[in-house]
């Protein structure tokens, strides 16, 4: 999170004088900086420039777009900026843009306000000449109002640059496949061609065989010193050391390879283990509580969401993972889902410290693996699903409310977590399948669906957003609504 900046660019004109223009930079520059130190932003804003030409738009923009470090520009209008002279930059511009509609001061001067002040204090003339443009191309963006100072507003601005982030790791991303997906699963598979054109995502093959070779070639001691960290952050619970021995090898194995190939996220399937004594549990789920990204079956499309996520929720504490809906609880009155996987779920949501068992594993015809196990905590959460529609993409999030477990479920040794979908279970599942949600979905605390509204903008792809207002009739006509609007863009 802290390898990237926004630049922060604020519009005005020569019209006003070399005096009002130094003012303007003045409190832009102080804007940024105690901005940035209110603590809501991940990143750190910097003012970059008042832009008074056609032609300072476009060099900043163009800078911005070639500047790796640089997320996102964010653009104000403290004075009259015609929009005109934004024309050509915003055209250009490749980078996630976010307008704030804020002004310098909280109120209107009563006794002291005059033409100077009316001058020099016009954003709320200046922002909306600056929106129009904006919307005449078509434009992307964010827009946030509200007055700069206040918390609300500035954690709403950090929020969108979680966003951003989450394009930036997504348009560098490479997914490493252990083989192909899951057979004749439907929602596994996918234009790794679109998704390359439209989110960034390198997603290739290796053979299994090949991740068999570097696990042979880990060392005693580098399984060692990774048993020792497995001993230190959960508890260990069973006596088949070399069962959870295997699994650092396997860990070691698979994360030299991401990282010599720059892999952030990886996929398998139990239908392709070959040369393999175990499918990978309890690696996987360490490795995903480094932040790499999961996806079972072969799912490279959650993978690579799982990795996303856990990039825009750098720092937060709730936790992200791979999840699958298993089964439902459907006592009348008391709804819940079971969200679960046979052994890849990440410990960041776990309610207290995992611990490694061994147990016997009816799929995959290999040596009983080693996994965390251990129950979700309790909390406001979402889970996300990316489905591909033939000819586009559909990101599909609905609001949960995760709880603490109602049942013990002694003979289910899986990590798991329970929720209630929004609205309500019946209706939730309903509207989830109505609108092409897959099985595998990411969970996560610490994303909101707004986030994930402005990353699917950023990334100009259709989002449907499961809530507390929606209703079966009205996501149809939605769903009707935005198939037409997609096939005509």
């Amino acid at each position: 999170m802290k390898n990237y900046e926004f630049w922060f660019v604020v519009g005005s004109q020569f019209l006003y004088g070399s005096e009002v223009l130094e003012t303007v930079a003045a409190r832009a520059a102080e804007m940024a900086d105690r901005m940035n130190a209110g603590g809501n932003l991940p990143c750190k804003m910097i003012y970059k420039v008042t832009v008074k030409t056609s032609e300072e738009i476009l060099n900043v923009i163009r800078e911005a777009n070639y500047d790796n470090r640089c997320a996102g520009i964010i653009t104000w209008c403290h004075t009259f900026s015609p929009s005109k002279m934004w024309l050509n930059g915003l055209t250009f511009l490749q980078k996630p843009y976010c307008h704030l509609a804020t002004q310098y001061n909280v109120e209107i001067p009563d006794e002291e306000i005059d033409m100077d002040f009316m001058n020099l204090n016009q954003a709320a003339h200046g922002d909306r000449e600056h929106g129009f443009i904006a919307a005449r191309l078509r434009m992307p963006r964010k827009v946030i109002a509200g007055h700069w100072q206040d918390n609300a507003f500035q954690k709403r601005l950090g929020d969108w640059m979680r966003a951003a982030v989450g394009v930036a790791v997504s348009r560098n991303l490479k997914v490493m496949r252990f083989g192909d997906n899951m057979r004749e699963v439907a929602v596994t598979e996918g234009d790794k061609v679109e998704a390359q054109r439209k989110l960034g995502w390198q997603v290739n093959t290796w053979p299994v065989g090949t991740l068999v070779e570097y696990m042979n070639a880990v060392t005693e001691d580098e399984i060692d010193a990774l048993m020792n960290t497995y001993e230190t952050e959960y508890e260990l619970e069973t006596s088949d050391i070399e069962a959870v021995r295997y699994q650092a090898r396997a860990e070691t194995g698979i994360k030299r390879m991401m990282d010599e190939e720059g892999c952030k996220a990886f996929s398998n399937t139990f239908q392709d283990l070959y040369g393999m004594r175990q499918l990978p549990g309890l690696a996987t789920q360490h490795l995903m509580a480094q932040g790499y990204g999961y996806g079972g079956e072969g799912d490279w499309k959650v993978s690579a969401m799982t990795a996303v996520i856990k990039a825009m929720s750098q720092g937060l504490t709730g936790g992200t993972s791979f999840m699958e809906d298993y089964t439902y609880h459907l006592e009348a009155g008391n709804e819940y889902s079971l969200g679960a996987h046979m052994l890849e779920v990440c410990p960041s949501i776990a309610a207290s410290k995992p611990s490694i068992q061994v147990h016997h594993l009816g799929i995959g015809d290999r040596e009983a693996p080693a996994r965390l196990v251990f129950e979700g905590r309790a909390g406001k959460a979402v889970v996300v699903s990316l489905v591909d529609m033939g000819g586009r993409l559909r990101l599909i999030c609905q609001d949960i409310e995760c709880i603490e477990p109602t049942m013990k479920m002694p003979n289910l040794p899986v990590a798991r977590v329970m929720w209630k979908p929004k609205p309500n279970l019946i209706t939730g599942i309903e509207c989830w399948i109505q609108a092409g949600g897959a099985h595998h979905t990411v969970l996560s605390y610490d994303v909101t669906a707004e986030q994930m509204r402005d990353w699917a903008r950023m990334m100009d792809i259709e989002f449907v957003h499961i809530n507390e207002d929606t209703t079966p009739e009205k996501l149809e006509e939605e769903l009707f609504l935005k198939d037409l609007a997609w096939k005509l863009k």
